[in-house]
């Protein structure tokens, strides 16, 4: 998809983008544009986004400058008349991106997490940051458990997480290992993927970080300190994993799931997140609306595939059925394959969320361009437990009734719609987020 078609699908489906390929402005001083905000997107994915767009736009010798200040970069690019573009990333954390936002030191919010209420209140002056054109997924990621590479363990649940890192479990010993005493190693306060950990581990059991714990601004020397240590771990981004190992998680009933690419990809990864871009509805700036869609094009997904991150580009992938399957899903995994998204819905509702409303475009270009709009698709839908079976099933097939309601618009005839109720979860059932995971529809294509 090109930028200019995107810009077209955005205007399309209402959202406020309004920049187009050929008529960006280049003031001759400053900055077109400011980034703040998560290091996990501004130490690589943030400036490489920034550079693509810049070619994508003529602009010539496009690099990277670092200026003394840690976390810290400038993309410059040249004009054909000789001016100078550039545009600053500031990357530290994403608490920060939201504080420069406020204060009017940044255009675009880098976060990898999603806005907190009170951000959202503090920032109501600049618009909607929930509307869908503001929140804007940009790539998934998934926080991986690394340990040592000799260290035997390789599968840990969510309830031990929570205890080896608020401090209750200290030894190895007392997880089946060896090798003493525990040593932690974690991000830094303002980092989102301390956020994320605090959110989807933490605080749900009630529990904080251990102050025993080494803190970090930068991915990479978490990632490499935790390599160097036989008795560490930590917890870092999918990209940084580096030269550690990455464990297998379980959550709640869920079964063992390592950081694999198709598990995050469909968000059933249990230490899966999202990564956004925040576009301030009322201080448009026109490189940010730019730099935004271009993420979205699948120039972007690709510059995002090719920074280690899960792009959100859709294909078919095959799945082998277990005997933990209802007999329903056997056989569909027997004669079908699976799409590499899942449909969500906002929290409390049967309404899509905003990454939804995105992949509905994604999801109708696969089955357009693959022939596959006649008979061809199942929808399958998911949800929490209820105390009444029969309702968790109505519940979870009239969610895909809404993703079905959804695509039919475009001309696509169903094969099929299932619900299975509350069966085969990704999240335990005990928390708000793991509830909203679990309320999943997939797309199977024959």
């Amino acid at each position: 998809m090109t930028l200019r078609v995107f810009f077209l699908l955005m205007l399309c489906a209402g959202l406020p983008i309004t920049a187009s390929a050929a008529d960006l402005p280049t003031p001759k001083q400053g900055p077109v544009l400011r980034i703040q905000g998560s290091n996990t997107i501004g130490a690589a994915l943030g400036p490489a986004l920034v550079e693509g767009l810049m070619r994508e736009q003529g602009l010539l010798k496009v690099h990277s400058e670092t200026p003394d200040k840690a976390n810290e970069l400038r993309v410059v690019g040249e004009t054909a008349q000789g001016r100078r573009v550039t545009v600053d990333i500031a990357a530290h954390g994403s608490s920060t991106g939201f504080t420069a936002l406020k204060n009017a030191t940044a255009d675009l919010a880098a976060s990898s997490r999603p806005i907190k209420d009170s951000e959202l209140l503090a920032l109501q002056s600049l618009g909607d940051l929930k509307s869908p054109g503001a929140e804007q997924v940009i790539a998934i990621d998934g926080l991986a458990i690394i340990l040592h590479p000799q260290n035997p363990l390789n599968q840990l649940n969510t309830e031990q997480l929570a205890q080896i890192f608020s401090g209750e479990v200290r030894t190895w010993e007392e997880l089946g290992g060896s090798g003493g005493a525990i040593h932690l190693y974690a991000r830094d306060d303002q980092s989102g993927t301390y956020d994320t950990f605090k959110e989807v581990v933490l605080s749900r059991r009630g529990k904080t970080l251990n102050s025993a714990a080494k803190r970090f601004e930068s991915s990479e020397q978490l990632s490499d300190a935790v390599s160097l240590d036989p008795q560490g771990i930590g917890f870092i981004g999918l990209p940084y994993v580096r030269q550690a190992k990455a464990v297998a998680i379980v959550d709640g009933q869920s079964q063992a799931m390592p950081p694999l690419n198709s598990l995050i990809a469909t968000e059933d990864y249990p230490l899966s997140r999202r990564l956004f871009f925040y576009l301030p509805p009322n201080a448009k700036n026109p490189w940010a609306e730019a730099l935004v869609a271009f993420a979205q094009s699948s120039n972007g997904q690709a510059i995002v595939a090719a920074n280690g991150f899960i792009a959100q580009t859709v294909q078919a992938m095959a799945v082998t059925p277990n005997a933990l399957m209802p007999e329903g899903y056997q056989a569909l995994s027997r004669h079908a394959q699976r799409l590499t998204v899942n449909f969500r819905f906002e929290e409390g509702s049967a309404t899509l969320d905003n990454k939804a409303r995105q992949d509905l475009t994604r999801v109708l270009d696969y089955l357009q361009q693959n022939q596959k709009t006649n008979r061809q698709v199942t929808l399958v839908g998911f949800g929490d437990a209820k105390s009444d079976p029969a309702r968790a099933d109505l519940l979870s097939k009239l969610r895909a009734m809404a993703v079905r309601r959804e695509l039919v618009k475009s001309g696509v005839v169903f094969r099929e719609i299932r619900g299975f109720g509350a069966e085969m979860p990704v999240a335990a059932n005990s928390a708000d987020e793991g509830r909203i995971k679990n309320r999943r529809v997939e797309v199977w294509v024959y």
